[in-house]
């Protein structure tokens, strides 16, 4: 029987580690699979041997691991791969994959754009938009990043469009802010390219509610965790649509 095993980052937060959790919930009620369960690399409980344990106990013929993380970087390259090598040695009979990470996706790109307009009703060209990704020492991370901040400012007409970064590569986020809203000659929108709430998050609102407490126009969206289209990525990612088809036609 084939299983799926989400893997969460995992968090010292613990209402970004409830929301993570009350989110992958929400997928796997979406998710005709009988045996799912919740796992995060690291900072969260249940760790990965113990999801992929319990996967293995309630039947598992084959296990499906599924990252719920944006892009590609170490965790996905290194890290998780292998907190699996010892699973995979003391279960040499059970097949493992593991599927992708979100990547640059037009429907993720769209989210994005709902998200802002969600929080910044009626933009103007005069808006600027900064997009704060979590940062990474991997150059093709990087790349994919850049990607995402081309179409974003495809999609929407804003007098600037920038990204800063939380840790690990540069602008820094605080280097980002206090650029565009130097440069800014309308509202500063901040999304953050995150998916749940966390530490990481809670410093982006700290500086943002500091910024307009001073008097600048700033605006932050939602984590993208709060839109529709990323439970249908992750459900897709899981178990693809002609499988689902299948599953309920028989």
């Amino acid at each position: 029987m084939r299983a799926i095993l989400y893997v969460g980052h995992g968090t010292r937060s613990k209402k970004g580690a409830d929301e993570a959790k009350q989110f992958l919930e929400r997928v796997i009620s979406a998710v005709k699979c009988e045996i799912q369960e919740i796992s995060f690399l690291e900072l969260t409980e249940p760790f990965i041997a113990e999801g992929f344990t319990r996967c293995v106990e309630r039947g598992a013929t084959s296990i499906c691991v599924v990252p719920v993380f944006l892009l590609s970087a170490g965790h996905i390259k290194k890290d998780i791969p292998e907190a699996l090598e010892p699973l995979l040695l003391s279960y040499p009979d059970i097949p493992v994959e593991m599927t992708d990470p979100f990547g640059v996706r037009e429907d993720l790109l769209d989210a994005m754009v709902e998200l802002i307009k969600d929080a910044a009703p009626e933009v103007s060209r005069d808006d600027s938009v900064l997009i704060v990704g979590r940062g990474s020492s991997d150059p093709a991370t990087l790349r994919d990043f850049a990607r995402i901040v081309a179409g974003v400012k495809e999609r929407m007409a804003f007098e600037q469009v920038e990204s800063c970064y939380l840790a690990a590569a540069s602008p820094t986020f605080q280097e980002g802010i206090e650029h565009i809203c130097k440069r800014a000659s309308g509202r500063v929108i901040v999304v953050p390219y995150l998916l749940f709430e966390g530490l990481l998050l809670a410093e982006v609102r700290r500086e943002v509610r500091k910024r307009a407490g001073n008097g600048e126009d700033l605006i932050l969206t939602s984590p993208l965790g709060k839109h529709e289209a990323v439970i249908h990525i992750i459900k897709n990612r899981a178990f693809p649509e002609e499988e689902q088809y299948a599953a309920t036609h028989h």
